[in-house]
């Protein structure tokens, strides 16, 4: 059982993702608003992105790290986490999002700024955002996509088979032979649950290497702009689901935190 301490990390983690986020998109947003510097070369600017871009992936690497080590002490509130409005729970794949939500939000920003920019695009005016992917670039996104599927779809079977283990040995056996109305405290049961945590940790672990992998390969088929402009997106999608979250929990009068 997980002691006080151990809630009150697991919510300081989360809380701090969330405020490095804030941080990190506020960073994001100023460099993509602020005019070019005249003495800046295309190449240099492209340098500056690029280190944007790889901050903010050791960001999530650090949170993901984190809340790691964190879940081989008690793994099973990052499957239904307190912290999280019951929205975004319902939302959640292994602790966090599906990896190909990333890629689907590519494909979906490529078609707002397509058609939000469709009259620069016809004059020739280009800005180097999300709605110039190249030929190459979808082809490479639509591989990473099939890929990233797949890799889903194993790590989804492989929960699917740990869930149903629960009613296996020797956890039914006890069920069955107990005399008592309720399932006595038991050396045997504390050990199945024990694995079946362990289990739970492995499973987050992968679901977040997936995670890491996919966005990763995502940012190095994107130009450096594109990839700041994604971030950029994905940060404002994740904050905005979140509060919108809070508010729904709090008109409907649960999780007033």
């Amino acid at each position: 059982m997980a002691s006080s301490s151990d809630q009150v990390r697991e919510h300081s983690c989360f809380q701090e993702w969330i405020a490095q986020q804030e941080c990190d998109l506020s960073e994001l947003l100023h460099y993509m608003e602020a005019p070019a510097n005249s003495d800046e070369t295309s190449a240099a600017r492209e340098v500056c992105l690029r280190q944007l871009v790889d901050k903010n992936i050791r960001h999530f690497q650090a949170y993901s790290e984190k809340r790691i080590r964190l879940a081989r002490d008690d793994v099973s509130p990052f499957f239904s986490p307190t912290w999280c409005s019951i929205f975004e729970n319902s939302l959640l794949w292994l602790g966090g999002c599906r990896p190909t939500l990333l890629i689907r939000l590519v494909y979906a920003l490529c078609g707002l700024q397509i058609e939000s920019q469709l009259d620069k695009f016809l004059e020739g005016i280009r800005t180097g955002n999300l709605g110039e992917l190249s030929a190459r670039q979808l082809s490479l996104i639509n591989d990473l996509q099939g890929r990233t599927i797949k890799e889903e779809g194993r790590l989804s079977s492989c929960v699917a088979s740990l869930q149903e283990k629960i009613g296996d040995q020797p956890i039914a056996t006890i069920v069955n032979e107990s005399s008592s109305e309720f399932l006595e405290p038991n050396a045997k049961v504390d050990e199945a649950l024990d694995e079946h945590e362990q289990s739970m940790v492995s499973m987050l672990e992968e679901a977040d290497r997936l995670r890491m992998k996919t966005l990763k390969e995502l940012m190095n088929i994107l130009t450096p702009l594109q990839a700041v402009n994604f971030l950029a997106a994905s940060k404002k999608l994740h904050l905005c689901v979140h509060a919108c979250g809070k508010r729904r929990d709090r008109f409907h009068g649960r999780r007033g935190k």
